[in-house]
């Protein structure tokens, strides 16, 4: 059993963050809003590929290039950027907000891990009312290297000054916590996107269907 964490970092995309209204720039720039799917699977197969590589995965020239590859070269740079600036006005789940609070009015330290660039990050808490309940942004610019390599969960704990076995993540991929584990931290897994975590990955130490769910569930860890 795994002990209570003294610090709790978040994945943002897709965990904090609804990239759902990113569809409605696709159809905006000409685009079908089914490729948001492929296209947001693409950024993420490419950066995992740099970072095995030996490479680092810049967000942004990331994001461009995957989404110009995606739509068969069809945009223009203009209406690339007009769907690369979406991440910066997306929504927060429900749900993230109250997880977020919980554990920090447990007086466990809350952060955040995640792609994006740690000005960017900052921006989006500040802009979503997030801000007052996050205590550290770590991302994979600071660090050198994308998720779910285990250098960069080792690196946060690190940058923290904890233990790895009293850092924890919480994400709505298995692929995160799995890779969570294996660095030696405490994983925390939301099933609001996959349903399940799946067998091929190492189980993590709570699960819930909300963020609020995994949260009460990692406070109340020994």
């Amino acid at each position: 059993m795994a002990d209570r964490p003294n610090v709790v970092l978040f994945d943002v995309l897709e965990t904090l963050i609804d990239l759902d209204p990113l569809a409605a720039r696709m159809e905006a720039v000409g685009q079908p809003a089914t490729i948001l799917q492929p296209w947001f699977l693409r950024f993420q197969r490419d950066a995992m590929a740099l970072t095995l590589a030996g490479d680092t995965a810049p967000f942004e020239a990331l994001a461009r290039e995957s989404l110009r590859t995606e739509t068969k070269y069809t945009l223009s740079e203009r209406d690339i950027e007009y769907v690369i600036e979406g991440f910066s006005t997306l929504p927060t789940f429900d749900d993230a907000a109250p997880a977020l609070k919980k554990i920090s009015e447990a007086g466990v330290s809350v952060g955040c891990l995640t792609v994006n660039s740690p000005d960017k990050t900052r921006r989006f808490l500040e802009g979503a009312g997030l801000s007052g309940f996050v205590d550290h942004v770590v991302t994979s610019q600071d660090a050198g290297i994308w998720k779910p390599h285990p250098e960069i969960y080792r690196f946060a704990a690190k940058r923290l000054g904890t233990p790895i076995e009293r850092l924890a993540l919480v994400a709505v991929h298995a692929w995160d916590c799995h890779g969570a584990k294996r660095a030696g931290a405490v994983s925390g897994w939301c099933s609001r996107l996959e349903y399940k975590p799946g067998d091929v990955f190492l189980p993590p130490d709570v699960t819930g269907d909300s963020l609020v769910e995994v949260a009460d569930k990692l406070m109340s860890l020994h």
